[in-house]
């Protein structure tokens, strides 16, 4: 290690820090990473009910630029479409993008764990778990920490990385004692529970394996994706208050009326339906952005601590990673010149996060409502055909996403914009279902791309 590489704090072991960790090890800095909770690796259920995630092409991009997408891989699942479960019990399926694409279901436990044995293999990362992070001093470059005897540490480094998630301690630092940080934070008015479909016999899989099934009902819908041991762990995404809420819902019978009636397809595969529903926690869905990110070069923010996003587009995670491989490509081309890392970092960033948080709230109106509408299936059908043929003119929103990570986050939100605008047209048109395959739509499409 060369004199001038930096000693780093990382405040938070979660899927980014310990991912970023690996990402400096790998530069060759001494990497001190500070979680709040115990050891996962060591409890005998750190795979049990956690929420799934979808890893997708920025996902993997990160992985593979540090040589550990094939760990990660073994403990993924290949999802290749939507599988809808209408109200009648009726199915439909709708493929991501084109054939052999896929997004990835992994547990975020799981592939939390797989990261931090993959940091601790280098000699020059430390996990220090059960110190929990009280402030940060910027002025005598050090982090503060409480362990679990309520012991104060105090600890020095020459940079310190926030990836401590959406109630960031070291973005909260930033908040009271920098002068204009702009600080914003929005709920929407749903939240979440977990919900299970068990492995059947010799762990087989009860629908679909390698596609995301989904209920959608309008103002609601719950959401299943596979796991290695035949199971799916189901999210219910539903409003906090109202008649059809979780306010709602206070009895046995009233959930299982309610699931009888809603998701009548899923009940006989959900036995400890009940049961989950009344001990599993009912969780908020936040969205935050703030800026700036980086204090010169001191501290940065990365991850869900800069830009916490609803799930909606599978892309939380990714957009994470995506944060490690953009700070790479910079340490390549800045050396060790953290002030023109950071400089630039938040400001490639930050239009790319913010756009995210955007579309995944957009997306969470698409797959509640839309999926399940016939002209909204026309729609995608049309622009599937149209990109199948002109891929260099038009590629879906959806695909450049999740499966172009060539295409910043922002770009994806404006040109899906333009092309949104151009399909409304295309659909006001009369006999649009009969008319969907021909010259006319397609030429419509050419004329308003040029």
């Amino acid at each position: 290690m060369t004199q001038n590489k930096k000693d780093i704090t990382l405040i938070g072991a979660g899927l980014v820090g310990s991912l970023l960790s690996i990402y400096l090890a790998k530069k060759g800095y001494q990497v001190n990473v500070y979680e709040r909770r115990s050891d996962m690796r060591k409890a005998s259920n750190y795979a049990g009910r956690s929420i799934n995630l979808a890893l997708s092409d920025r996902g993997w991009k990160a992985l593979n630029e540090i040589g550990i997408a094939d760990d990660i891989k073994e403990i993924a699942i290949p999802m290749y479409g939507r599988f809808m479960h209408a109200s009648d019990g009726s199915t439909s399926y709708q493929p991501y993008g084109k054939e052999g694409q896929a997004i990835y279901s992994v547990s975020r436990a799981g592939i939390n764990v797989t990261l931090m044995n993959l940091a601790a293999t280098h000699e020059n990362v430390k996990l220090h778990f059960e110190m929990k992070c009280t402030g940060v001093d910027l002025k005598n470059n050090s982090a503060q920490f409480e362990d679990k005897e309520g012991v104060a540490h105090n600890v020095h480094s020459d940079l310190i990385f926030g990836s401590d998630g959406a109630f960031s301690a070291a973005r909260l630092t930033q908040q009271t004692n920098i002068d204009r940080f702009d600080y914003n934070q929005f709920y929407i008015d749903c939240g979440y529970k977990e919900l299970t479909i068990p492995a059947g016999p010799n762990g087989s899989y009860l629908i679909e394996k390698n596609a995301l099934h989904i209920w959608p009902r309008g103002k609601y819908m719950m959401i299943a994706l596979p796991n290695k041991d035949g199971s799916f762990t189901c999210t219910l995404f539903f409003p906090f208050e109202g008649e059809k809420s979780f306010a709602a819902l206070k009895t046995s019978a009233a959930v299982k009326t309610f699931f009888e009636t809603e998701f009548k397809d899923a009940v006989p595969i959900m036995p400890t339906l009940v049961d989950d529903f009344f001990n599993n926690p009912t969780s908020s869905l936040v969205t935050v952005k703030c800026f700036p990110w980086t204090v010169e070069d001191k501290l940065a923010l990365i991850g869900d601590a800069a830009h916490a996003i609803v799930p909606f587009f599978g892309q939380g995670m990714n957009c994470g990673f995506e944060d490690c491989s953009v700070l790479n490509g910079l340490m390549d081309k800045h050396g060790d010149d953290w002030q023109a890392i950071l400089k630039e970092y938040q400001n490639l960033r930050k239009p790319d996060s913010d756009a995210i948080a955007d579309l995944a709230i957009g997306n969470f109106v698409e797959m509640r409502d839309l999926v399940a509408d016939p002209m909204f299936q026309l729609r995608k059908k049309i622009e599937a055909r149209f990109n199948e043929k002109y891929p260099e003119k038009w590629i879906p929103a959806y695909s450049m996403v999740t499966f172009s990570p060539q295409i910043r986050y922002s770009e994806a939100l404006s040109k899906g914009q333009f092309q949104d605008k151009i399909m409304d047209e295309v659909m006001s048109l009369p006999k649009i279902e009969e008319l969907w395959n021909s010259e006319l739509v397609e030429q419509l499409m050419l004329s308003k791309l040029s």
